[in-house]
């Protein structure tokens, strides 16, 4: 089982991997060579996350300082804590401010002591389950459910023990980070109970707590002094400048390793609907913490039970079970917990679809369909009450805040369920938001134009007016399918004949080199306008480093000139970097199977590890670690084009759980990926028994397979080399069939 293999502080520290060999050498890496991922207690999909807080960027957890080049400035030399907080992000970088709401944190001294930081100690993680013991003594246990979260604390003897629950913190302890209430509330209930709401960014977020500490006194506390007999506290309004603590306080005299358990359920909806979640995840009894844990280890078990695989190594089973782990703790879904009155599905923190639509949402979609479907419909109602489709989502009103990283993302992701079939969508409805959104912001531009800047948008648009299309035709609106495959052909408009790339424009991150080389929907026309397959791939052999040297990556704060040079060599940021997780698979639709295997065996071995810094930069949300796993099955979904591409798996032999049955991928003639090692070359392919020679298969086809057979060898062969991916210009879709 995989569940034992996983380890939740891979990707914590900054990137620290062996020295690369062979082609992955020539690679250089900009952006932060972190994974920025934490270790913390987290149900698959759920809402709530509980985990120990320094402060420091951007999940709250660790060591070190916001950057956004190269090895991150430490601000701390070890794992510190003040408490731990709520509703981490998985992964990502420069959003700075993000949650980490109702700080709990035990302690010994008095409250004036609230805020210090202290050594984290004989740390444990595992799926749904965080350790720690603070170096003041206490040990701090947290697990979570889908809607709450169970802390237990074990402290020494002591005459006045105590449990403060800060509701006043929230985003990061670095500068500019900090997030203030806008408006709060609290209140004492009964003994051990109470409740309270923080209006953040728009968004109320309830709590409803229960603290099993028979005996303690309860207290309100403001601007760390006691509130004695204060039952209720509450703030109309709160600006930075008048922002005091504040917050609840359990205390009393603790025996030595005496248990302290404290129970939050938490909602979108007020506290009694807090009340109510908290109540359906952990029941009502007293001393839950177990019994969560047990639940909750459960599901992760049956979730990561979806793939198994054949490792060569513990380290290797290490790296993908925890890969599939990482790839299903996003998005946070809320169901009927939208900020309107609305029922049914909600999601947040989906931070951001640029980093996921490519691999995450596929694989999400491939795995757990319903789960895909409840993410549409929850878009779908975000588009119905905020106007657009979301590039990406957090818990705060007007949310997304993500349009300069892509335009019109959500068409993608729509596009494959709808090909799919999946009930539970009203793709009418869907297609007046599809249509709609395709004109805000750089749609403008697109349509009266023919081009948006960054270019990079231009693809975007291009590409979602070809998923729309798609969406429109299964809605039998052809009229409206004819308009967007024309708007569609505008792609052409990015790209300079003259080279081959995308012409000069500002980019988000990266360079024209490192967008130049996505997947498109006319794969065969985007070649010819580089100049047939051979120019082609001679573009990417540059891109990929082939021939070249190996360079050195950027240390802490790297110079202007450093940089520079490094982003003169126009080369593969190794994964590093968002817009180049498709481009090895470009070489497919090249005739060029051997050279996507050699890029990709590359990276599975160079790039991803053991320990704190086995990732080569931000996991984003699970994006990094689903091309991983995908990279590791020897598949490749196209995202929006309802196909996987094939290639040589990353193991001998691997089953995958999917709602129709089990997928076996099985080889012949494996040897093991290994860095600066032999690379495994297709040589033939079988589907249940009958031969394959494309280097493709459908979706729908995957999800009735039963055995892929791959037989491997240590050459190229004409496998994968006549019969291309499909595109919209191929002689069959260019007469209006389906690609």
């Amino acid at each position: 089982m995989l569940y034992e293999h996983v380890d939740p502080f891979i990707g914590t520290g900054a990137t620290d991997l062996p020295t690369p060999k062979g082609l992955a050498a020539t690679w250089w890496w900009p952006k932060p060579q972190v994974g920025n991922t934490h270790p913390g207690a987290m149900h698959p999909f759920g809402m709530v996350s509980a985990c120990p807080y320094s402060g420091a960027y951007p999940t709250g957890y660790g060591l070190y300082d916001f950057n956004t080049e190269g090895v991150p400035d430490l601000l701390y030399d070890r794992p510190v804590a003040s408490g731990f907080t709520h509703f981490q992000q998985s992964g990502t970088g420069a959003i700075r401010k993000y949650y980490n709401y109702f700080r709990v944190t035990p302690m010994l001294g008095p409250l004036d002591d609230l805020g210090t930081t202290w050594d984290l100690l004989d740390e444990v993680a595992e799926p749904g389950y965080y350790a720690a013991t603070l170096s003041s003594g206490v040990r701090c246990e947290v697990t979570a459910g889908p809607k709450s979260a169970v802390h237990r604390y074990t402290f020494p003897a002591h005459d006045a023990a105590r449990i403060v629950i800060d509701a006043s913190t929230g985003g990061l302890a670095i500068p500019h980070s900090q997030t203030v209430p806008l408006k709060a509330h609290l209140a004492m209930l009964e003994p051990g109970v109470a409740q309270g709401e923080i209006h953040v960014e728009g968004v109320p977020l309830a709590v409803h707590l229960e603290v099993d500490a028979p005996g303690w006194q309860q207290l309100l506390w403001y601007d760390r002094r006691l509130m004695p007999g204060g039952t209720r506290l509450d703030f109309d309004y709160i600006r930075p400048t008048t922002l005091r603590p504040f917050g609840l306080l359990f205390m009393g005299p603790s025996r030595a390793e005496q248990t302290v358990e404290v129970r939050l359920g938490f909602s979108l909806r007020g506290c009694e609907t807090a009340r109510d979640n908290l109540h359906t995840d952990v029941g009502r009894t007293q001393a839950t913490f177990a019994g969560r844990r047990d639940l909750t280890a459960t599901t992760w078990r049956d979730h990561l039970g979806k793939v198994a695989i054949k490792a060569e190594s513990d380290d290797q089973a290490t790296v993908f079970g925890t890969a599939l782990y990482h790839s299903l703790v996003k998005p946070c879904f809320a169901p009927d917990e939208s900020p309107w009155t609305t029922e049914g599905p909600y999601a947040f923190d989906i931070c951001t679809m640029w980093d996921i639509y490519r691999t995450q949402l596929p694989l999400m979609t491939t795995l757990f369909p319903q789960r895909s479907v409840a993410l549409a419909n929850s878009l779908l109602s975000i588009c119905e009450q905020e106007g657009n489709l979301p590039i990406g989502y957090r818990m705060a009103k007007g949310a997304d805040r993500f349009s300069r990283q892509g335009s019109a993302l959500a068409h993608t992701f729509l596009a494959d369920l709808c090909q799919l079939d999946l009930p539970g969508i009203d793709w009418d409805w869907a297609m007046v938001h599809l249509e709609m959104d395709l004109r805000r912001t750089y749609g403008e531009d697109y349509l009266v134009h023919g081009v948006a800047h960054p270019i990079s948008h231009t693809l975007d648009l291009a590409y979602a007016y070809h998923c729309t299309a798609a969406i429109a035709r299964k809605v039998r609106d052809l009229p409206l399918a004819r308009q967007m495959r024309e708007l569609a052909q505008r792609w052409r408009a990015a790209y300079d004949p003259g080279t081959g790339l995308l012409r000069d424009s500002t980019f988000y991150e990266g360079g024209r080199w490192n967008y130049s080389f996505r997947l498109l929907h006319d794969m065969r026309a985007r070649i010819a306008l580089a100049g047939g397959d051979r120019a082609f791939v001679g573009l990417l052999d540059q891109f990929f480093g082939y021939g070249a040297a190996p360079v050195t990556q950027p240390g802490v704060a790297p110079s202007v000139a450093e940089m520079d040079a490094g982003y003169g060599l126009c080369r593969f940021e190794g994964l590093n970097n968002e817009p180049d997780y498709e481009a090895p698979w470009s070489y497919h639709y090249a005739g060029r199977p051997d050279r996507t295997a050699e890029v990709v065996h590359a990276a599975v071995a160079n790039q991803f590890g053991t320990g704190r810094g086995g990732l080569p930069g931000n996991d984003d949300s699970g994006g990094l670690s689903a091309w991983y796993v995908w990279a590791t099955l020897g598949l490749f979904p196209v995202a929006g084009q309802n196909l996987f591409l094939v290639s040589a798996p990353a193991v001998a032999e691997s089953t995958t759980r999917l709602p129709e049955g089990e997928l076996s991928i099985t080889t012949t003639g494996f040897e093991p990926v290994e860095a600066g090692g032999p690379v495994s070359y297709v040589q033939s392919i079988a589907v249940d028994g009958k031969t394959l020679e494309r280097p493709w298969i459908s979706a729908r086809e995957l999800r009735h397979i039963r055995n892929l057979h791959i037989e491997l060898g240590p050459q190229p062969s004409a496998w994968g080399t006549q019969i291309r991916p499909p595109s919209t210009s191929d002689p069959l879709n260019a007469a209006g069939g389906e690609a």
